[in-house]
């Protein structure tokens, strides 16, 4: 995936992602910084993350699926927020970051999630990075409005580990 030439790129707000982070329980905070870009193409954030422990397994010596997911949730969930805070998405224009917050728990979805791991990527420090490709508006017939996204993510190592895949997301309850 190539990276477009950034119009404008936000260094990390470290107040933004500790509210971003509140959800998570203090072992769980993976996401360490995040660098969000504008492009000709897309919106994308390259982050940090470091798990010093798995919240949930004993150490598989690797970044397993379920912390993909995690780190790939944390890294969404700020690049929305600042998004939202600087006008960047289309398809949020209307959102104030206390609607961010509002809606980040029940009505951010993971509709459809894939990766692939191409070799094992170290779990304690690793580098990522999300696009979003596209958001559309939806209404489905009879049904409630929803914001459909199409995004990327990708997760690599000093070592040469790499993950990759995609996600679909639903923002639903929008107005």
């Amino acid at each position: 995936m190539t990276t477009p030439a950034a119009d404008r790129s936000y260094a990390t707000d470290t107040a933004l992602l500790a509210r971003v982070l509140v959800p998570y329980k203090e072992h769980c905070k993976y996401l360490k910084s995040a660098e969000v870009t504008v492009g000709h193409e897309h919106t994308s954030a390259r982050c940090e993350f470091a798990i010093p422990e798995s919240c949930y397994i004993d150490d598989t010596g690797h970044l397993n699926s379920v912390e993909v997911n995690i780190a790939y949730n944390q890294m969404m969930y700020y690049l929305v927020a600042k998004s939202v805070q600087e006008g960047l998405l289309a398809g949020f224009e209307d959102w104030t970051l206390d609607d961010f917050w509002r809606h980040q728990l029940p009505d951010i979805l993971i509709a459809r999630f894939a990766g692939t791991f191409r070799r094992p990527v170290n779990p304690r420090s690793f580098s990522g990075e999300m696009a979003f490709l596209s958001v559309t508006r939806r209404m489905p017939g009879g049904g409630k409005p929803f914001l459909h996204a199409e995004t990327s993510y990708r997760y690599w190592d000093a070592d040469g580990g790499r993950c990759d895949g995609e996600a679909t997301l639903a923002f639903v309850n929008v107005r």
